[in-house]
């Protein structure tokens, strides 16, 4: 959303020159993006929001050949021993983590997610821990660990194994003797899993063990039976940790169902420390399918990459064999997290049941809705740029207000619709988010965190949170997402403006897109666990010679039930008026393919909306999505959308800043749902 200037109608000549522009995405695919099968495991897995990560030993960092595999198929990496007790606090007090950050700076350096093993283990555990005979000497040694330990790697670590096999094997279902149940009793999990939490909000907190894939064994049920209970008492558990380490025949029949049923508690799962016996194609195929048909199985991570680099080498257990090759078991892999052709029809027939896109939209439009409401302290003209969440029974719009006196923003909350025109306008220059400029809201619940964020433009990116939505005095200060304006950006941002900000996250990572008013799409990137630091690695996601027909406004959802998202980023016509163009990808970092993206088939124009009460605008300009859900992933239903949209009187005009935007809402007229 760019204020400073006012874009009048273009010459006729314009439109030749758009039905000549392309929108030009490095690297562009063929065909549609949920064809596109991905040639690693790292990458395959990504495009279902998934990572397949391996086990990473410091000493083998200097081996070429273990590297080359590990940058070219791994997405997520875990320490084999370094984070271990042994090697982090060999002497009390006394940090050693010189292992650990040979392996997170490398990974991180090169965009692998690094999974935290482990805080909390009665083995690999030095003498002076295993010799204190004191109960609150060892509570106050664990907490010091896991919070050192945990501090050294913050914002760095997607999920941590706080407790590991603390449940014994046999048929009792309760925890196993260590020093931390001898002094501690069983209390002591749910004492590390606060004092983990206690120490970083963001990362997930994982149970992980060994021989519980089986749903029927009474140690599965028992770490079951605590898992339960830690959700129901609110204890800060998030994921349980499903080893795997299988003989030849994988994993037990029952495999899916014990995935589906943790997964049912509200936990995540994940597949931490997988090998298999002689590494059966079938075996490792099962294994894969059990975790892709259950939505919260968030990753696999396989232990070790070389046969040669397992523990268990002489049982040759992994995908490559110890020349660095790729067995069968890979294909089979590989061919499993793409979906073989069982799973692909599965696939298909879910789509339809989803009502993928359609190619071409038609919409009916609502009357303006919400109008300006100035005051004595706020002369306001255009009410414009919204972002809306539906939760706890209420739709909360977020927009800017524009007026003479320039930009700042508003919030309002109301049950329906019809409520909208009379809501009550809070103006969030009395926040602690300030006066001065503030434009083109974002708003999203951060799950990790536990916040929500107001993203939106000040001269540069910027964000402030805010624990309760409802509560408009609740915001914080605006604080960057970068220093200065990225290179790339001031490279290319010619006679624009760097604009419209906007924050999307998959299960690994979250990424900042950004317009220039020049023809260009900018993306950052950075990890679930960084943010909201770590923006880097800006890039051009997408842009087109013309720069009115890649212009600015970008919106990027999630779409429900589909591994696919969508990007819609508004246009200025060859009428000089605004309207949207739309692409897909099966990845948030990937290319974008066209859906609806011209102006003889647009995403949302007024030539393809109907207006029951009167056509009140010809411009469908800056808006969003009314979403399925409200947290950082974006998702939106795949049928019957609906879009909150400025538009204004065609007739208005004048200084840009003074236009009469008001808010309206589109509904989906093509949807077979």
């Amino acid at each position: 959303m760019n204020p400073l200037k006012h874009l009048g109608p273009r010459r006729a000549s314009l439109l030749a020159l758009l039905a000549a522009a392309a929108l030009v995405t490095p690297g562009t695919a063929t065909g549609a993006p949920e064809a596109v099968k991905a040639s690693t495991l790292g990458a395959q897995a990504a495009q279902s929001g998934r990572y397949f990560g391996t086990a990473v030993a410091a000493g083998r960092l200097g081996d070429g050949a273990y590297t080359a595999i590990l940058d070219r198929e791994f997405n997520s990496v875990t320490p084999e021993n370094e984070m271990k007790w042994d090697t982090t606090e060999p002497s009390r007090g006394q940090f050693n983590f010189g292992p650990a950050d040979q392996i997170v700076n490398r990974a991180t350096a090169r965009g692998q997610r690094v999974r935290g093993h482990t805080l909390v283990w009665h083995s690999q555990l030095p003498g002076w821990v295993s010799s204190i005979r004191d109960a609150d000497t060892l509570r106050s040694v664990m907490n010091n660990h896991i919070t050192s330990v945990m501090n050294r790697y913050k914002g760095r670590i997607h999920s941590w194994d706080v407790v590991n096999e603390a449940f014994a094997d046999g048929g009792s279902g309760q925890h196993r003797p260590s020093v931390f149940q001898n002094l501690l009793g069983d209390g002591f999990i749910e004492q590390a899993f606060r004092a983990a939490r206690s120490a970083d909000p963001a990362p997930k907190l994982c149970y992980n063990d060994y021989n519980i894939e089986n749903w029927s064994d009474a140690k599965t049920q028992g770490v079951y039976r605590m898992v339960r209970d830690f959700k129901a008492r609110g204890v800060p558990i998030d994921c349980v940790g499903f080893q795997s380490h299988f003989g030849t025949g994988g994993p037990p029949a029952s495999f899916q169902t014990t995935l589906s049923n943790f997964a049912a508690l509200g936990v995540d799962v994940q597949i931490t420390e997988l090998d298999i016996a002689q590494a059966s194609p079938t075996a490792y195929a099962n294994t894969v399918r059990a975790c892709m048909n259950v939505a919260r199985c968030k990753g696999i991570t396989v232990w070790g990459i070389r046969d040669s680099d397992s523990w268990r080498s002489g049982e040759n257990p992994l995908l490559f064999d110890r020349g660095g090759n790729k067995k069968p078991a890979y294909n089979a892999t590989l061919s499993a997290l793409g979906g073989t052709a069982a799973t692909q029809k599965a696939t298909a027939l879910s789509t339809r049941s989803a009502a993928a896109l359609p190619s071409r939209f038609s919409w009916s439009s609502s009357g303006p809705l919400i109008a300006p409401k100035p005051d004595a302290t706020h002369n306001i003209a255009g009410i414009k740029d919204p972002t809306v969440v539906h939760y706890n029974g209420k739709y909360h719009v977020f927009a800017s207000v524009a007026g003479s006196s320039g930009y700042n923003l508003v919030y309002l909350n109301f049950s329906d619709w019809s409520q909208a025109g009379s809501a009550t306008h809070h103006y969030l220059d009395r926040s602690a988010i300030g006066a001065g400029y503030r434009a083109a809201p974002q708003v999203f619940y951060y799950a990790p965190q536990r916040l929500w964020y107001l993203v939106y433009q000040t001269g540069n990116a910027s964000y402030s949170t805010n624990p309760d939505i409802s509560n408009p005095n609740g915001w914080s200060a605006p604080r960057n997402f970068y220093s200065s304006m990225p290179d790339i950006i001031k490279q290319n941002l010619g006679s624009g403006y760097w604009v419209d900000m906007w924050v999307i996250c998959d299960s690994a990572d979250c990424y900042l897109f950004s317009s220039d008013d020049n023809g260009h799409l900018y993306r950052s990137q950075t990890t679930v666990g960084q943010f909201p630091g770590g923006f880097t690695n800006t890039v051009i996601a997408a842009q087109d010679s013309n720069r009115y027909a890649l212009f600015e406004a970008s919106n990027v959802y999630k779409v429900q039930g589909t591994n696919q998202y969508l990007l819609l980023v508004e246009a200025i016509g060859s009428n000089g008026r605004r309207y949207f163009r739309s692409w897909t990808s099966g990845s948030l970092a990937g290319s974008w393919t066209p859906l609806a993206a011209s102006e003889s088939n647009p995403f949302a124009r007024a030539d393809n909306v109907t207006f029951p009460s009167g056509s009140w605008t010809r411009d469908i300009s800056h808006g969003e999505m009314i979403r399925a859900g409200y947290d950082q992933t974006l998702t939106i239903p795949s049928c019957r959308l609906q879009y909150l949209y400025q538009g204004m009187n065609p007739n208005a005009g004048g200084d840009y800043n003074l236009l009469p935007w008001r808010l309206g809402l589109l509904t989906q007229t093509t949807s077979s749902c």
